[in-house]
């Protein structure tokens, strides 16, 4: 499974939900999550994706730190049952 197929499917089920999940780049900024989750109850959260096994860069972990510093939804994803487990949370079933 490659990164490519849980990201698929991570975008494929935040649609049939409702929501909405941007590709994320910050111009000038490295290392930041791949997704920006959009829901239709206002949640927003963003969403790093791995394939199973990938490990997170030094950037990476930085950047996730800050931002749940902020307060803000932080959740990294490494296969389809953690894509489904996010669903879930985010108030939804696969």
């Amino acid at each position: 499974m490659l990164e490519r197929d849980v990201e698929n499917r991570l975008v494929r089920a935040i649609k049939k939900l409702g929501g909405i999940a941007y590709k994320f780049t910050s111009p000038g900024r490295r290392s930041v999550p791949d997704r920006l989750v959009l829901m239709p109850d206002g949640t927003v959260t963003f969403v790093e994706v791995k394939r199973p096994g990938g490990r997170l860069t030094e950037g990476q972990k930085r950047e996730i730190d800050k931002l749940r510093n902020l307060g803000q939804n932080v959740f990294i994803v490494y296969d389809y049952e953690e894509v489904d487990e996010l669903v879930e949370l985010l108030g939804g079933h696969l």
